[in-house]
């Protein structure tokens, strides 16, 4: 398949490129600087724009069979947050429905489901909390609505699924890739190297997955017949902050550091999604645990790193 992909130099998008085009699918990546990606110029097709550029998305969408919107769009007020990110996807799907796209698959997040309930699933109401979970939930609702054109009352026949990532980490992929993962895998790796307390959460966690997991649940269903599903994507395990500071402690064992945990009366039983509708209909599950280690492990080298740089 030609498939077009938004967010596809990012921290979730470069992993799914990649495998892409491992599964012999001609990737069209947008980006806003493509000339700093040269490793995947040689695996794929890159492009230059943004996602509200809708004249130039309506040129690189016509002719592609699928299109993967993960590219992330950003504002600080209610209608800033509509406009780039809402409006904007709202704006592919439409434009992919007119130039005969036949999968539209969107990257929503856990953010639009909200407040935490006990073994959430797809089939939860969402109840966002932020600016942020309110506008991937208004979006899913696009998405999922957009089944004919009034006026004309044509149907839509472009298959529209959602991908609601968790926690997702990753470690750069190739020499100018990048990784945005979350700030304190970073700054429990600078306290470890620098021998300062790290200070965390106590019971704080959640089901990491990695990038290069959750890119296998994007090829399955890129190349699945599904329609209008939505799929939590996280790891099948939790693991606390607590725990990736340890795990910080042994790949650096001449470290000095303790480990200092702020209680704030979280229970020690954690408030879990449920991912079996991944498993049951992809046969994929993650225990993410191995990647970990290696993401807290880069982390540690570039941490040092750091310090031999600052002197």
């Amino acid at each position: 398949m030609k498939v077009f992909i938004t967010g596809g130099t990012g921290n979730i998008g470069q992993y799914v490129t990649l495998a892409a085009a491992a599964s012999g699918h001609e990737a069209i990546v947008l980006s806003q600087n493509p000339q700093k990606y040269p490793s995947l110029a040689k695996k794929v097709s890159l492009v230059k724009g943004t996602i509200t550029d809708y004249a130039l998305l309506a040129d690189y969408v016509k002719g592609c069979d699928a299109v993967i919107q993960i590219a992330l769009g950003w504002g600080n007020e209610p209608v800033s947050m509509l406009t780039n990110d809402t409006a904007a996807t709202v704006n592919l799907l439409e434009i992919s429905e007119k130039s005969g796209v036949g999968k539209f698959i969107y990257t929503s997040s856990t953010a639009a489901m909200g407040r935490m309930r006990n073994n959430m699933d797809e089939t939860f109401v969402n109840l966002p909390v932020d600016l942020y979970g309110s506008t991937k939930s208004a979006t899913e609702a696009y998405v999922l609505g957009f089944r004919k054109y009034y006026g004309s009352n044509k149907e839509v026949t472009m298959k529209r699924n959602i991908i609601r990532p968790g926690y997702t980490y990753s470690n750069p992929p190739f020499p100018d890739g990048s990784t945005e993962s979350d700030v304190r895998f970073r700054n429990i790796a600078d306290a470890v190297v620098n021998n300062k307390p790290v200070t965390l959460t106590k019971y704080d966690g959640t089901q990491f997955i990695s990038a290069q997991e959750i890119a296998q649940l994007y090829i399955k269903l890129l190349e699945s017949d599904k329609n209008e599903e939505i799929y939590l994507a996280l790891g099948n395990q939790f693991t606390s902050w607590e725990q990736i500071a340890k795990i910080a402690l042994e790949c650096y064992p001449e470290s000095k550091s303790e480990i200092a945990l702020n209680d704030l009366g979280w229970g020690s039983e954690p408030l879990l999604f449920c991912v079996k509708k991944m498993e049951k209909d992809f046969g994929l599950s993650f225990d993410s645990r191995k990647y970990l280690r290696e993401h807290i492990k880069w982390n540690i080298e570039a941490a040092l790193e750091r310090k031999v740089s600052a002197g």
